[in-house]
């Protein structure tokens, strides 16, 4: 008889220190940190560091919990206090963005302005992201006004087939994305065929993913809603085939989210943008 055994899970600090809101850096310590299955990172979470002072009370920290530091300060003086002070702790240390610094340095022939923050300067493209925010917002679940033609994307699919989440993910790319549910029953809207500039995409899934993602739903769904009709696995096999129907006939492309993250999707969407489907 084998006997399964359980790996228990280990613990460990991890420090990101960054002179902006730490959103690159908490990306990077995130994505690494996923890769060992049986560790568990305890983040801590330093953001807007651009002083000495603040830098030191951070160093308090990191000495009183030990464990892996991860940095975005462009400052080198700065830097070289966290370098030198987690060295004399004993800690692992490493500027997350120097090395790609010296890699653009090496090619461009120029070194780097090293300007805090700079990614979030309030330029044309932070606004045009603004905008397709609202406009994503202002489209969502089938709201479709005359300005359509003004969508770069328009996403169709039955319920759960994280439409609304990819919409918004895209819109904080600069996407303006119109999303629209597809429901047994229901014409396509006319201003959706007739519309020429967007691209439409149908996001479809396995009816087992989608019958998972709709229990959770459940759970906090109202008594009067129908469970057993929105559950039920023939009911959604017959929404999805009719999706894919719609999407065959009107020769629009589709993507299967079903063992996709809502990154994956978009990054989908997107390749499709760039061949001009």
């Amino acid at each position: 008889m084998e006997i399964s055994v359980t790996k228990p899970v280990n613990y460990f600090h991890l420090h990101m220190i960054s002179d902006a809101t730490g959103e690159t850096l908490i990306a990077a310590g995130r994505a690494a940190a996923a890769q060992y299955a049986h560790a568990r990172a305890i983040e801590h979470v330093y953001p807007l560091i651009r002083t000495e002072k603040q830098i030191k009370k951070v160093l308090d920290g990191i000495d009183a919990e030990p464990g892996i530091v991860l940095y975005t300060i462009v400052d080198q003086r700065l830097a070289a206090m966290i370098d030198d002070s987690c060295a004399a702790i004993g800690v692992p240390c490493v500027s997350v963005l120097e090395p790609v610094l010296t890699l653009f340095q090496s090619y461009l022939g120029a070194p780097a302005g090293r300007r805090v923050g700079a990614q979030h300067v309030l330029n044309a493209e932070y606004f045009r992201r603004i905008d397709a925010l609202n406009f994503t917002m202002e489209h969502d679940d089938g709201q479709l006004p005359p300005d359509i033609e003004e969508a770069d994307v328009i996403l169709i699919g039955i319920s759960r087939t994280s439409k609304t989440p990819t919409s918004i993910y895209l819109a904080n790319r600069g996407i303006k994305t119109v999303n629209v549910p597809i429901v047994i029953g229901v014409p396509i809207p006319d201003v959706l065929v007739q519309s020429e500039r967007p691209l439409i995409v149908g996001l479809v899934a396995s009816a087992e993913r989608i019958s998972q993602v709709r229990q959770h739903r459940v759970l906090g769904a109202a008594l009067s809603f129908d469970a057993d009709h929105y559950l039920d696995r023939a009911n959604i096999i017959e929404e999805l085939t009719y999706a894919r129907q719609i999407c065959h006939r009107h020769n629009w492309p589709m993507i299967d989210v079903s063992r996709r993250s809502i990154e994956e999707t978009a990054a989908a969407v997107l390749a499709l943008r760039s061949q001009g489907r």
